[in-house]
């Protein structure tokens, strides 16, 4: 914890933390665990209290240097266990909604500020003894990636349940004053250029030799940053669905199941990956509602969160870019939507712009939030694709059946989450009401998507709705 760019939140993180001025741009995360069983909850509190000490970051709260002189700052927080860690019972009729219908609850509620920046409440007494963990994660916390590698801190791989190992309480000195957290502000920006010249200098008798050598490579690698840059940061003024242009702050939780290995091995069936296949399944379900509402179209637009984690980052933490560019939603035939697709999650997985995000977001930091958010609000629709846990787990003693994840809207009008646990592909829905008016159509339509791809591999175990199914009328 002595490392000054550890202490200050990253560029990329501060610009969705300054963007919660407007409530419809929380970036929080909600997952659920579902549970054969109820746990052990004073080994689970055991455990969360551990996981704590093992990622320290989930101690702390952040601390805003006046003007915005740096990103936030984390400093350690009067932490009280009790506070984060809940247990209630499930309200009649005892069934999964009434999970769902308190995590839409937990997704829409910020978060007290003064605080670590996170809350996991227990929900027991669901029908036939079962239970679930609402996980409810602030983003600046955690990705995806690393929420999984939180998971392992918390959860076993065996239903044994033996006490966890002691874990000396991490220290993080005392909070600074304003005078003092100036100073460290200051320095902090200096390090930061200092560092951001240092590393360009270094690069400058390489790039200085290959102008020398190929001119119009360099101009041309260089326009094609710069163009890279550009749309980085591109303003997008309207929205290309003609039907979800509604933006609100209320949000409706839902989930399918869709097997793994079916799922990829239509992705396989056209030279494609699992990306490919999630986000085609996704057009493919956004085309079929579209046209339900009488209102094609051939293509939306996208963001797409993209890991650039490395090895030795710490556990936990947030390193994700996020790309926005269109996909083909209007193409019916589901092999080319799945290769065109593919070609540009690729395109944007390769943007010039992404190794500069995070000096991109600061500058960013710098404008009105209302300005930058704006133009997120015109997004159509988030999808993102998180490598999970393969084998089965369980958590204070109990087996672990289902792993969602729901994610920030951002904007859009929905966000839909591809969590893969024990051979399935849990994806979760965060929908924004005000941009989807028919909601069980909507759902069904997804569910469609998904099936159109599966078959392109023959015969495959049907897409199941976590809630039962879905009426035939619309809403």
């Amino acid at each position: 914890m002595t490392d000054r760019a550890e202490l200050f939140m990253r560029n990329t993180d501060a610009f969705s933390w300054y963007l919660e001025t407007d409530p419809g741009l929380r970036a929080t995360i909600v997952a659920v665990a579902w549970l054969d069983q109820r746990p052990n909850f004073d080994l689970l509190s055991a455990r969360l209290e551990q996981a704590t000490r093992l990622a320290p970051r989930f101690r702390q709260r952040l601390l805003e240097p006046p003007g915005r002189l740096a990103a936030p700052r984390w400093v350690g927080a009067d932490f009280d266990l009790s506070l984060h860690l809940h247990r209630i019972d499930s309200p009649f009729p005892h069934t999964p909604v009434t999970v769902t219908d308190f995590a839409r609850i937990q997704a829409m509620n910020g978060f007290d500020r003064t605080r670590p920046l996170w809350e996991f409440t227990l929900v027991e007494h669901l029908v036939a003894e079962r239970a679930a963990l609402v996980m409810k994660v602030h983003h600046s916390l955690t990705d995806g990636v690393g929420g999984m590698q939180l998971a392992s801190l918390l959860f076993d791989t065996t239903g044994e349940t033996l006490p966890p190992d002691d874990v000396p309480v991490p220290e993080f000195g005392r909070v600074p004053g304003t005078a003092e957290l100036v100073r460290e502000s200051l320095a902090y920006d200096w390090h930061r250029a200092f560092e951001t010249v240092r590393h360009g200098l270094s690069g400058v008798l390489p790039a200085t030799m290959h102008v020398a050598r190929n001119p119009l490579r360099s101009m041309s690698d260089t326009l094609a940053t710069v163009r890279s840059v550009a749309r980085f940061v591109e303003p997008v003024p309207h929205t290309l669905s003609p039907i979800m242009t509604g933006r609100s702050l209320d949000r409706r939780l839902d989930m399918i199941a869709v097997d793994l290995h079916d799922l990829k091995r239509a992705a396989k069936s056209v030279g494609g990956t699992l990306n490919d296949a999630f986000v085609s399944s996704v057009s493919g379900g956004l085309r079929r509602y579209h046209e339900l509402h009488d209102a094609s179209v051939p293509e939306l637009r996208i963001t797409l969160p993209i890991s650039i984690r490395k090895a030795d980052d710490p556990v936990g933490g947030n390193r994700i870019t996020l790309e926005r560019f269109k996909v083909p939603v209007g193409m019916v035939d589901a092999a080319e939507r799945v290769r065109v697709t593919g070609e540009q999650c690729r395109a944007a997985g390769d943007d010039r712009a992404q190794p500069l995000s995070d000096v991109i977001a600061g500058t960013l930091n710098l404008l009105p939030s209302g300005v930058v958010g704006s133009m997120l609000k015109h997004v159509d629709f988030v999808a993102s694709n998180v490598a999970g846990i393969s084998a089965p787990i369980f958590l204070a003693g109990a087996p672990v059946s289902g792993y969602y994840a729901f994610g920030p809207t951002s904007g859009s009008a929905v966000n839909v989450t591809l969590l893969s646990y024990n051979g399935t592909c849990c994806v979760g829905f965060t929908i924004d009401s005000a941009a989807v008016s028919d909601y069980d159509a909507l759902m069904r339509c997804f569910r469609e998507g998904f099936e159109e791809v599966l078959e392109l591999a023959g015969d495959h175990r049907p897409v199941e709705f976590a809630h039962g199914p879905r009426q035939e009328n619309s809403a």
